[in-house]
């Protein structure tokens, strides 16, 4: 097996107001691996890139290289080249000086540069270009002498923040297998920084997909891709179908108000989301589908056409091989292993409250009147105390009290003054009839609300959660 040859441990990582944009990472990475950082903009996967480099120092925890820490040592003094998405290349230097400046900084020999120089070029397929200048090259030529003068000072880790970003399509697939046949040939460790997907699973060992700061997968691409282990992971990665569903039996789940055979089993009743890839629904004739419904769009896509069915209120995205008119009646069959199920988080929408003087339940982002017999029930409110039903008077004040919502329960509005708490909408993730929101407050906590309407990532909308719906539970 492999030896680790870094490891990040407990890394936190914050900036203005002591907000960690980096909280709690741990990463082990092996030697010779691929490793890509894939997330949305804002994840922190180049913050964590650029503290492996050496550009930024951990506020807290460990970057270990061969069981060293590596925290506050240089950039210059670590094994770690970079190669950055604007290249960083000299325009006043041509090829051959460019890839040879950092050999010329170290003193190396005339000989060892000459050598390690056409080796490199010749890893990067440019050969003969040593004399060209940088003005006249085209962007995937530059991209190759970034890597080439990465390489040539024989890095054991090369760091690759985003560098197919600035090149168009056909150039991007072109680099990606070139940096994939690069990385067989050096055997040297590359981390990778994305947020192409397809980059990601093309050229990969090894994906770590990130989201606010914390790892949500990591795994091999396929894992990553046939069993996601969230939703967000599913919706990132890839197309899919997403669906809250229940656990009816051994390997039996219900969703779209059908009982499926899976392969993934839980105990009956587990709340649980079900992932279909548009890949693995089958078309079929009406009387014949486990589900069925009616198209509703269908879109060429070059190898394959998406079709969208419309199922009583959910829609399912498929792969079909000809075009379908709109309103067409289809079924659909979905075999058990085209079917990934994950237990729901039940965690979500918990949150603890401290009862005050005035019965006043106070939370984090606000505080609410609360009838206190919904909290003790059987209880007796006179006289503005709270007692027994049989006439024990009850202490509340100071009491923590642990609350749920359910994340149906809840709606979004613009209103600022309708809503439980306010805050900007940071995710939003479809569930065949319904949007999966999570709002996050100015505090950083995070609430969960499923919405029929399409809000936009960024929005600031209040959260209305009716009273009535909130459970309330004492804690001992």
């Amino acid at each position: 097996m492999a030896e680790t040859i870094i490891e990040l441990r407990n890394i936190t990582k914050c900036y203005e107001k002591d907000t960690a944009v980096i909280e709690g990472y741990n990463l082990e990475i092996k030697k010779g691996e691929f490793v890509t950082f894939l997330g949305p903009s804002g994840c922190g996967k180049t913050t964590i890139l650029r503290m492996i480099g050496g550009f930024e120092s951990p506020t807290s925890g460990e970057i270990l290289l061969h069981g060293e820490d590596i925290s506050k040592v240089p950039p210059n003094k670590r094994p770690i080249n970079t190669v950055f998405q604007k290249y960083a290349l000299f325009p006043h230097l041509n090829i051959y000086d460019n890839i040879a400046f950092g050999l010329k900084l170290k003193k190396r020999s005339k000989q060892e540069i000459d050598q390690k120089v056409k080796h490199a070029l010749e890893v990067v397929d440019l050969e003969g270009f040593e004399q060209r200048h940088i003005s006249t090259l085209s962007g995937g030529q530059q991209q190759r002498i970034a890597i080439a003068r990465a390489i040539v000072n024989e890095p054991e880790i090369l760091l690759l923040d985003e560098p197919l970003g600035a090149l168009d399509y056909k150039m991007r697939k072109e680099m990606q297998l070139e940096l994939k046949q690069m990385h067989e040939e050096l055997g040297i460790t590359f981390i990778f920084v994305t947020h192409d997907q397809e980059e990601a699973l093309t050229m990969s060992d090894k994906i770590v997909v990130m989201a606010d700061g914390r790892i949500q997968q990591a795994g091999t691409p396929e894992e990553i891709y046939d069993e996601p282990s969230n939703a967000f992971v599913a919706d990132f990665i890839g197309e899919s179908n997403i669906f809250n569903g229940v656990m009816t039996g051994e390997r039996k789940v219900t969703f779209c108000d059908q009982e499926f055979v899976c392969v993934d089993d839980y105990p009956v009743g587990t709340k649980i989301e079900a992932v279909i890839r548009p890949e693995d629904a089958v078309l079929t004739k009406p009387e014949i589908g486990k589900l069925k419904g009616e198209v509703i769009s269908s879109i060429f896509k070059g190898t394959y056409y998406e079709i969208t069915v419309l199922h009583g209120k959910n829609e399912i995205v498929v792969q079909g091989q000809r075009d379908l008119p709109k309103g067409e009646s289809v079924g659909i069959n979905i075999e058990p292993d085209g079917i990934h199920v994950m237990p729901y988080d039940i965690a979500k929408n918990h949150f603890t409250g401290i009862i005050d003087d005035e019965m006043r339940l106070r939370f984090v982002d606000n505080s609410l009147k609360v009838d206190m017999t919904r909290i003790y029930p059987g209880a007796v409110l006179k006289d503005g105390l709270l007692y027994t039903g049989n006439g024990n008077y009850i202490a509340t004040e100071g009491v923590k009290v642990d609350a749920y919502f359910n994340p149906a329960d809840a709606d979004l509005s613009d209103d600022p003054e309708a809503g439980t708490v306010q805050g900007h909408i940071v995710s939003i993730i479809y569930k065949g009839d319904h949007y999966s929101y999570i709002v996050r407050s100015k505090n950083e906590v995070d609430y969960y609300v499923n919405d029929e309407y399409l809000w936009n990532i960024g929005d600031y909308v209040s959260v209305v959660i009716p009273e009535d719906k909130i459970v309330y539970h004492v804690k001992s």
